[in-house]
């Protein structure tokens, strides 16, 4: 039985003494637990004999009753108090009572028969009757067979023994036909039916047998159907349980299959473990998928691991020789920056700590430990240089700050020259301007670029002036002006002529041609001579 099925099993029996219960107040009599041949108990002193089954009645000993002897009826409780039944959180199935060894006969004293009730009586004797002697015979088939003997009592009472023992089976069979309808673990039912079909072939109870043995018949179809059920749905879940399992397997051979250099190692190796729980938590609770299967998947996903462990294994065997070459290769450029730290050869020192920058950077990085010392000692190196050279450029910032203001002075001078209208004279008070430019020296170098800026401003704009006036003044420039002047005249008096020619003639065709090369001529005519005019 699966862990599922035990589930399940356990779930129905607390459902078995309710239906017991329905079964008892439907029949009168109590659904009794199938017990498999049950001795039973010794009958006390002073009470009626126990029935004997298909033997003669043994003659008693003086002042003392027989014995009990095989087929003999239970004891029947006092109806004012009834035994309590034991207490028990889980009833075992009919098939498990089947299944049980015989206890021995324990010998307690007989109780007075209960007494039929007359339903119950009219029920019996349809399939059966009792002689005064005790005898009971079955009718089945419509012929008679003897079931047993219940003598000292009356025939009410021997038939009513022998129809409660059918009560009791037909109560199984009710217990059985719910469980089945509740789609209960079939576990161990067929078994429970073939128990019930012997008792029944016995033939040592009356009742309507044959119908029985037609519902035990219907319930070993119903049974066959559901173990069908239960198996397709095993199936299902076994198919799942499989899919699952692959699912696991082919992830870690995914995984496994990556390209060393680009494996995240972090990540990969923390999914590999997870993979690796999920694998011990479906081995441990989830359905079994034979021996077969489960071997054949656990070698595949050991073999990912393997590969994956070794994999990682080679990678930082590699990481680490790389990381000392990388840790040596930096610790020789820290000592070169070092070295460079005292210079006051600012120029040549920055140029050596840009192409030491390079080589830092070209060099493969060490362990992330390592690589973040290493840097600050070689940042350090590059700071005590960079800050020895701001001092000085801060103390020679300050020897010129009063060139500043002479050149600030200067600017605004040469700004007052724009627009340029006299370029001669514009070009003289330039170069006077430079001059003293050059005399006022150095400025502080936060303020270079603003004050280049300004007197370059005026130096493009006189050089502009100085470009247009050469433009105006080429002699090449007017030559190619008169020429193009003199070629367009020429052209404009051709096609005059040739529209007074077209009109007088009528040519319409002519007309419009004429008249659009005509325009087109004067346009460029009144363009041209507008540059020369402008050269002039």
């Amino acid at each position: 039985m699966t862990d599922s099925q035990k589930s399940d099993e356990t779930a129905v029996v607390a459902n078995d003494e309710e239906i017991q219960a329905s079964v008892t107040e439907q029949t009168g009599v109590e659904a009794a637990a199938p017990v498999a041949d049950a001795p039973e108990p010794a009958a006390a002193p002073e009470e009626p004999a126990a029935p004997v089954a298909d033997a003669p009645e043994p003659a008693p000993a003086p002042e003392e009753p027989a014995a009990p002897v095989a087929d003999a009826p239970e004891p029947a409780p006092k109806p004012a108090s009834p035994a309590p039944r034991p207490a028990s959180s889980h009833a075992p199935s009919p098939a498990a009572f089947a299944a049980r060894p015989k206890a021995a006969a324990s010998v307690i004293p007989a109780a007075p028969a209960a007494q039929p009730t007359a339903v119950s009586l009219a029920e019996a004797a349809k399939w059966g009757r009792a002689e005064g002697d005790g005898h009971v015979f079955l009718t089945i088939d419509g012929e008679e067979q003897p079931v047993g003997q219940y003598p000292g009592v009356s025939t009410d009472e021997a038939l009513a023994y022998f129809a409660r023992k059918y009560d009791d089976v037909v109560a199984q069979i009710v217990l059985m036909e719910h469980r089945v309808e509740s789609k209960a673990p079939a576990t161990d039912m067929q078994k429970t039916v073939e128990h019930l079909r012997e008792q029944l072939a016995e033939r040592n109870m009356v009742g309507d047998i044959r119908t029985a043995e037609a519902r035990l018949d219907a319930l070993a179809g119903q049974i066959s159907e559901l173990e069908k059920s239960e198996k397709a749905a095993h199936d299902a879940a076994r198919s799942a349980e499989l899919a699952a399992r692959e699912a696991i397997v082919a992830e870690a051979e995914s995984i496994a299959s990556q390209d060393p250099s680009q494996v995240q190692w972090k990540t990969s190796s923390a999914r590999m473990n997870e993979l690796f729980e999920s694998w011990k938590t479906a081995q441990k609770n989830g359905i079994r998928l034979g021996r077969s299967n489960e071997d054949a998947l656990w070698k595949r996903f050991r073999s990912a691991r393997t590969v994956f462990d070794r994999h990682r294994r080679a990678y930082f065997s590699q990481l680490d020789s790389t990381n000392s070459a990388a840790k040596v290769a930096k610790e020789q450029l820290i000592v070169e920056a070092e070295a460079l730290s005292s210079s006051t050869d600012w120029g040549f020192a920055a140029g050596e700590y840009r192409r030491l920058m390079d080589q830092w950077k070209a060099t493969p990085r060490a362990s992330r430990k390592d690589d973040d010392a290493l840097w600050l000692r070689f940042r350090a190196a590059q700071d005590v240089f960079f800050s020895n050279r701001q001092a000085a450029n801060d103390e020679i910032d300050q020897q010129y700050t009063a060139n500043l203001s002479v050149k600030e002075e200067l600017i605004v001078e040469a700004q007052a020259l724009l627009p340029i209208t006299d370029l001669n004279a514009a070009k003289k008070a330039l170069q006077s301007i430079r001059d003293r430019w050059e005399e006022a020296g150095k400025v502080p170098r936060a303020d270079m670029g603003r004050i280049e800026a300004g007197l370059r401003k005026v130096e493009d704009a006189v050089r502009e002036a100085e470009e247009d006036k050469w433009r105006r003044s080429n002699p090449e420039t007017k030559a190619r002006t008169n020429s193009a002047l003199s070629q367009l005249e020429a052209a404009i008096a051709g096609l005059r002529e040739d529209l007074e020619k077209a009109e007088k003639a009528g040519d319409q065709r002519r007309i419009k041609n004429a008249r659009e090369a005509l325009e087109a001529r004067e346009a460029w005519l009144d363009q041209i001579q507008r540059s020369a005019s402008d050269l002039a």
